[in-house]
């Protein structure tokens, strides 16, 4: 017979009260921040009626395009948390010298680098690329929707299941204090026995699935569903770029999958893969996660490099320029991309041999890297450029990523990265690349196809002073990381002594603020244009004189996109249409045969979290509870067949009626 003591122990395993952070005065003051508003968005959630519209047109959606846009707004909140860690550590380093021991303790201060990095990389550019992959690609190839519109909608769900499980760890138990990518031994079972490496663990494991899931997809739509005429040549530039990403995403993410499970074994049952006992090696692990990790930052990169292919041809009103080149510098940056990975650790003692030829291919990728820079240029050269929002975070990104990419070649070179590895140089440049690429991609993104998303233009005036405070935030944030990394200060200090270093953290600091102002006016934006829908509405379909094919839809597009499977007859399809006359069909419509929406994805990712919070907390009956529920749920999906409708003609006819009229006023 169990006493009380065995039995409370079995249920909540090492769950007690004492993983409520009572004792952490900001953890509190911002658990009972986050408590009012998410009580105040549930209530008018519940005023407005809105539950039943959500669960119906949007949390069960199997349309790529809401899908889509359901990743971005998963990516804009977790930027919003993954910035507030990011001014906390900028705040703290600034404050933090002599005698002044900061704000943050230094376990609290540990926790916040390591969430910020697998926040913004996992939950922020992963969710905000994926979105915009899944929005734009299907439009793109004349694609109806993707391969697998279930496996889409289980994927963003499993994505924000791993979200809600680090956002968890903020109130229940802590973050693992390892940084991003969670090393051994320090990651193991002796100097992390908290749950914080485990809430790591399982999180990217969740979301990892939904990652891995989603490549499959994607990759199966652009290689089976391109519409007639589309040959491997005739995609899109950001088509291309989607190919490669998911690609990569297929061949990498299973070995984060693996190297994870192998990490968890050593903590959970007791193996010594990454310990040096019985034959274990700590380098393995190193190997193994930067095998994942290299092709995982060309994932984040390459389909923001399509992005810019796209805004630089519209915003210049011309063709690419090398459009081959182009194709031909992306698989090649694919390739080398997994021939990389080992000059994240030169100082580690692979032997000089090995860093020379991996410092050798760090430097040749920057070739078809500055290929793409020369293609936009030239395609810019002589255009009629139009400065819209868009075109502004292309400009700031080719300047930002060019300063990037030299300090990236510097990095290349292994003496010169013996000197500065572990500095804050490394941060600088690392940060360089992300936020003057990724991010900036991303905002031009969100701001070139949001018309089509929703109908109306974001409002310029806030957009461009979103673009100006961060571009000029950037460089006051970043550039001052580099002069201290040349000065041999290391990353990762939550205190220092040297008072001649304080008026270079300060500076950073000040560059933060002038982040978070532009990021306000980014929401300014959303929120003014929602208001001003009306007149910033074009009813064109086409507001910015697009040049492939998902221009050729109505704003927002049908659930169907194409009432027609379009045909292709060249890379710029929509431009090449409107310039041979392209005349809309006006009768022929038939039924179009279209997926049911289903709640079986949310409810599955659903059981995936209840499944990891219970490993994390060792609440074993839970998870075997949990994992059996996952196990009898998807059998229970796999067998209802009952997952399609019809669009009548009818209605298919008035919906077209509608587009024609419209785009004929572009065309």
């Amino acid at each position: 017979m169990f006493d009380n003591l065995d039995l409370t122990k079995l249920i909540f395993g090492r769950l007690t009260w004492d993983a409520i952070p009572f004792h952490e005065p900001i953890l509190l003051a911002t658990f009972i921040a986050v408590a009012i508003g998410g009580v105040a968005v549930l209530g008018a959630l519940t005023y407005f009626r809105l539950w039943g519209y959500l669960w119906r047109e949007w949390f069960t959606s199997i349309d790529h395009k809401r899908i889509g846009i359901m990743y971005v707004i998963l990516g804009l909140v977790m930027l919003l948390r993954g910035f507030a860690d990011a001014v906390m550590m900028r705040a703290q380093q600034a404050l933090s010298f002599g005698d002044n021991a900061g704000f943050l303790p230094p376990h609290h201060y540990d926790q916040v680098f390591t969430a910020h990095g697998v926040i913004m990389i996992f939950f922020v550019a992963m969710p905000l690329v994926t979105g915009l992959m899944n929005f734009v690609v299907p439009l793109q190839i004349g694609a109806r929707d993707v391969a697998f519109p279930f496996l889409n909608n289980f994927s963003f769900w499993m994505t924000a299941s791993g979200a809600v499980l680090v956002m968890m760890s903020l109130f229940v138990g802590e973050f693992a204090r390892t940084g991003w990518l969670a090393y051994p031994p320090l990651s193991g079972l002796l100097y992390s026995p908290d749950v914080g490496v485990d809430y790591y663990i399982w999180s990217l494991q969740i979301a990892g699935v939904g990652t891995l899931l989603s490549g499959i997809n994607l990759l199966a739509t652009i290689v089976k569903m391109r519409a007639p005429g589309m040959k491997m040549m005739n995609m899109p530039v950001f088509t291309w770029t989607a190919l490669c990403t998911n690609v990569l995403i297929v061949a990498a993410f299973p070995i984060l999958t693996a190297v994870l499970a192998l990490l968890s074994l050593d903590r959970y049952v007791g193996t010594n893969f990454f310990t040096n006992d019985f034959g274990g090696n700590a380098m393995m692990y190193v190997n193994l996660i930067w095998i994942w990790g290299h092709p995982e930052v060309y994932i984040l990169v390459l389909p923001v490099f399509g992005v810019f292919s796209e805004v630089v041809a519209t915003f210049c009103s011309k063709r690419l320029f090398g459009y081959a080149s182009m194709v031909y510098a992306t698989v090649v940056i694919t390739i080398l991309s997994y021939l990389v990975w080992l000059h994240h650790f030169f100082t580690m003692g692979s032997g000089a041999s090995v860093n020379s030829f991996f410092g050798i291919t760090t430097m040749i990728i920057s070739i078809p890297t500055g290929a793409k820079i020369f293609n936009w240029l030239f395609t810019m050269y002589r255009g009629r450029i139009r400065f819209e929002v868009p075109m502004l975070w292309t400009i700031g990104f080719m300047i930002t990523f060019v300063i990037g990419g030299m300090t990236g070649v510097l990095l290349a070179v292994p003496p010169a990265d013996f000197v500065l590895h572990n500095s804050l140089f490394l941060i600088a440049h690392f940060h360089n690349v992300i936020i003057g690429g990724v991010l900036f991609g991303l905002m031009a993104g969100i701001t070139y196809w949001f018309p089509k998303a929703f109908g109306y233009k974001l409002d310029s005036f806030w957009g461009k002073c979103s673009f100006w405070f961060w571009f000029v935030g950037f460089y006051f944030a970043f550039m001052p990381l580099y002069v201290l990394g040349l000065m041999g200060v290391t990353r990762r200090m939550s205190h220092f002594e040297d008072p001649s270093l304080q008026i270079w953290f300060q500076i950073a600091a000040f560059g933060a603020a002038l982040i978070a102002i532009g990021i306000g006016c980014f929401l300014i934006q959303l929120v003014v244009s929602y208001i001003r829908r009306e007149s910033l509405r074009d009813h064109t379909g086409d507001p910015w004189q697009g040049r492939t094919l998902e221009w050729a839809t109505s704003s927002p597009p049908p659930a169907y996109n194409f009432a027609f499977t379009p045909v292709v007859h060249d890379n710029d399809a929509w431009w090449d249409m409107k310039k041979n006359g392209y005349v809309r069909p006006t009768d022929g419509f038939i039924a179009i045969h279209m997926p049911k929406n289903t709640g079986a994805g949310a409810i599955l990712a659903g059981l995936s979290t209840v499944f990891g919070f219970a490993a994390i907390w060792h609440m074993w009956p839970l998870a075997i509870l949990a994992f059996l529920a996952l196990v009898v749920a998807t059998i229970v999906h796999t067998f209802n067949y009952k997952r399609d409708y019809h669009i009548s003609a009818d209605e298919v006819v008035r919906t077209e009626a509608v587009r024609t009229r419209l785009l004929a006023q572009h065309v």
